[in-house]
């Protein structure tokens, strides 16, 4: 073959294949049919060795990955709205996110985070939902409980999520309306036995023990996820080491009366100052939660929050979490509906808030080398969740801006660790 003839085919096959280069785009705006599962296709591309980009505040925080068929599939499988755009078309994508007068950036994804879920694993009569909507999005997980935190499992994990927990050792203060429940008792006969089986005298002992091993685990690089009752009794559970905040029906003895005052807040990672509720009678642990009666006449109807507007070129962490195609949000109840603004540390930063309320409802902070992210209310897509109801049909809710957050956390470990600026 002439020397010219080759040197031209080569030319044109690099042509060609420019020409043929393209993008599989996951818009996360409105048009977005599926929002929830766009995660979990993610997610299974970055198993899959795949890399690929979140770009940050650009319709909705969407994601970009090169076009591949098997992607291109499981998005047609899934029911997940993607659109095949050109090198040039990405390339002018690129060029406007890169604009240091617009607020978008990109961020890589290299790798589908390991996580894990602790809770028991016992029935409980009522949902949780992280794992409702991991499994709707696909995304796998572990269910870990005290055993393998003390047996030091966590560090095989990327990420861990705090099912609906109460680490003070007062069984989520459920005694006064549920002791009679066979529920109730069956929780309370479980973490008894855990506790004797690892040493420990009483549950509060046990579920302290498990604290500061969660606490060391973010020390040391991992990615702490909270909700409902699992954000604030986490905290009290750790200002409370040394002390017995627990009353008889929950520990056999009574309560330091002195407890509040004599409370470590050094040792939070997001609260301060508030004062202890030891009555068994009130299902409440703290004065951090900004419980109904004080909430005034909110409703189902005006009862929002709104997420913060951070800058994506330089404060990435926080704006990688409020990724959302929407900043208003619909409140819900929880155990811990919210939190009470002047009991935050001043280092935390707040990621969404009520301002007609003066409460806070999504907070961020980092811990050493690790993170935490607390997120108050149950279900996202249930305002009022009671004990016993059935768990959440996320099929009626696939763009629900509410659980979008859960799940901005769980890629949050993805993403190439030199392009987060903290």
């Amino acid at each position: 073959m002439p020397k010219y003839t080759l040197i031209f085919i080569l030319m044109w096959s690099l042509l060609t294949k420019d020409l043929h280069a393209a993008k599989l785009l996951i818009p996360m705006d409105q048009t977005q049919k599926e929002h929830l599962k766009s995660y979990g296709i993610t997610y299974w591309a970055l198993a899959k060795g795949k890399e690929g980009e979140w770009l940050l505040n650009y319709r909705g925080g969407s994601f970009m990955f090169e076009l591949e068929k098997d992607i291109e599939k499981e998005c047609l499988i899934r029911g997940v709205s993607y659109e095949i755009i050109p090198d040039a078309t990405a390339n002018a994508i690129y060029a406007t996110i890169s604009n240091p007068e617009v607020n978008m950036e990109v961020v890589k994804l290299l790798k589908a985070p390991k996580v894990a879920v602790y809770s028991p694993k016992h029935l409980q009569p009522w949902d949780d939902a992280v794992t409702l909507v991991m499994t709707y999005a696909e995304i796998p997980y572990d269910i870990i409980y005290d055993d393998e935190i003390l047996n030091d499992k966590l560090a095989l994990y990327d990420w861990l999520h705090l099912h609906h927990e109460d680490f003070t050792g007062q069984y989520g203060k459920f005694w006064a309306s549920y002791k009679h429940m066979p529920w109730y008792k069956e929780e309370v006969k479980t973490n008894e036995s855990m506790a004797a089986k690892h040493g420990f005298t009483k549950v509060s002992h046990l579920k302290l023990a498990v604290a500061k091993k969660i606490r060391d685990y973010v020390f040391g690089g991992g990615f702490l996820f909270a909700m409902c009752s699992a954000t604030d009794t986490y905290d009290i559970a750790l200002a409370a080491e040394g002390l017995d905040i627990c009353e008889t029906p929950f520990d056999g003895d009574p309560a330091d009366p002195n407890a509040s005052l004599k409370l470590d807040f050094s040792k939070c990672f997001a609260f301060q100052n508030f004062e202890l509720y030891s009555n068994p009678y009130v299902y409440e642990h703290s004065t951090l939660d900004n419980q109904p009666s004080e909430r005034g006449n909110i409703s189902q109807k005006n009862d929002v929050f709104t997420l913060f507007e951070f800058s994506a070129k330089y404060n990435v962490i926080p704006t990688i979490l409020t990724q959302n195609h929407t900043q208003t949000i619909q409140g819900f109840y929880g155990q811990t509906t919210s939190f009470k603004k002047k009991y935050i540390k001043p280092h935390v930063t707040i990621l969404g808030e009520n301002t007609l309320l003066n409460e806070v409802k999504y907070i961020h902070g980092v811990a050493e080398k690790g993170t935490w992210t607390f997120y108050a209310g149950h279900d996202p897509e249930d305002y009022q969740h009671h004990v016993g109801e059935p768990p959440t049909e996320l099929v009626l809710h696939p763009n629900s801006p509410g659980y979008r957050l859960i799940l901005n956390n769980v890629l949050f470990p993805s993403a190439k660790k030199k392009e987060i600026k903290t």
